[in-house]
């Protein structure tokens, strides 16, 4: 800021200049719909404390009454609901300038001044007025869920609120929280264990690998590569994992073209190789022994008695097995490990999703060798998905 700013410019003199002339939600929600997302979460409040929703204790520090003068938070949830998507909100619980939040913290957090008269009205407009699906919590770090009081406020979230029956929250609520408790587990940013985990998680990251808003000297380096946003993606899902996917707006209330063109892509590949991706569960592998360019998952019948995403014990309820595999053998012969034990010559068939007709395959010396088509004549970019199933 001092290389950039007059000597006495604030932070809070950004305020005015974030006017979001350009925010289209209606935009932003078809731009997200053709990126094959299913929910979104959209920041109603960061570490700074800037509300982009008229916060009803957020006194002309609010989108409402500062800068674009604009409810950003309804008008994107009535938008994103309206193209058939789920609507969550990330709320920050602590803020960088709240004298009262600085006083709590003076006293050791032995006072919750901040906690009950800014904190909890806060977050129960955002459940009241928005009815949001999920709630994603951050800035827990400073003190115990105590002083936040989160169970106190879970309590009401999941028994008197007006979302008691679906909404799902993360694991940010305090010191000792992340990792142990929460419907789902974030545990750090850009958390992705390559393993398959015994509770469901997210992987939170950003297009823009050095930050989680937008940057005016970001550059095409910066960016994570369609290839890389799909490892992430097709890793996380093998693993028992939600892919959250951020992407920095502008001032002006735009998504930058290279964001749009990555989401596009995703897109795009969803459209052949979704039905590896929607409504799938880890398969017994995750990622194949021999070929670590490799990732698994499979579909159940739909009457099994276990979660979809528990630990998969037997292959007994699987009616299919997808190989995501993200490079392309330069022999056209694709090799796994993993798969040769549960396939049986006359028994299985193989496809490649987005093309006609069945694949060869044979096994030697418990290695899956699978003959792929030519590369020129195969609709799918960046990565492929071979489809296993009976015959």
């Amino acid at each position: 800021m001092k290389e950039h700013y007059p000597p006495d410019f604030t932070y809070q003199d950004f305020a005015p200049m974030f006017k979001a002339e350009f925010f289209d939600p209606s935009e932003w929600a078809d731009l997200f719909l053709k990126s094959g997302a299913r929910y979104i979460v959209l920041t109603s409040k960061h570490h700074d404390g800037f509300t982009m929703f008229p916060s009803h204790r957020s006194y002309s520090w609010n989108s409402y009454e500062v800068g674009p003068k604009r409810d950003i938070v309804g008008e994107l949830s009535t938008a994103v609901r309206a193209a058939g998507l789920k609507f969550g909100v990330y709320h920050s619980l602590y803020e960088w300038f709240n004298p009262i939040y600085e006083e709590d913290k003076k006293n050791n957090f032995t006072t919750r001044y901040y906690a009950e008269t800014k904190l909890w009205p806060d977050l129960k407009q955002l459940i009241n007025d928005y009815k949001p699906s999920v709630l994603w919590s951050d800035g827990d770090w400073e003190t115990y869920d105590t002083y936040w009081r989160s169970t106190d406020f879970l309590a009401w979230l999941y028994n008197e609120s007006p979302v008691k029956d679906e909404i799902v929250v993360n694991d940010r609520w305090g010191i000792g929280i992340p990792c142990k408790h929460g419907d789902f587990y974030n545990c750090a940013d850009r958390y992705n264990p390559g393993s398959l985990q015994n509770h469901k998680w997210e992987n939170a990251f950003t297009v823009d690998s050095r930050s989680w808003g937008f940057r005016k000297p970001m550059t095409l380096n910066d960016t994570l590569s369609t290839n890389q946003i799909l490892y992430q993606v097709v890793s996380t899902i093998s693993c028992g994992g939600n892919a959250l996917i951020n992407v920095g707006p502008t001032q002006d209330g735009t998504i930058s073209p290279i964001f749009q063109e990555r989401l596009l892509d995703l897109g795009n590949w969803l459209k052949i190789n979704g039905e590896a991706i929607y409504s799938t569960s880890p398969w017994l592998h995750q990622n194949d022994s021999l070929n670590q360019d490799v990732w698994y998952t499979c579909r159940k019948v739909k009457h099994s008695h276990r979660h979809p995403t528990a630990i998969p014990r037997d292959n007994d309820n699987v009616t299919a097995i997808y190989a995501i595999f993200l490079k392309w053998p330069t022999t056209n012969i694709l090799l796994l490990k993993d798969l040769s034990t549960y396939l049986h010559n006359g028994v299985y068939k193989i496809e490649l999703l987005g093309n006609e007709g069945l694949i060869n395959w044979n096994i030697k010396n418990g290695v899956t060798s699978i003959e792929l088509p030519d590369k020129a004549k195969v609709h799918s970019e960046n990565a492929w998905t071979l489809k296993m199933s009976l015959k």
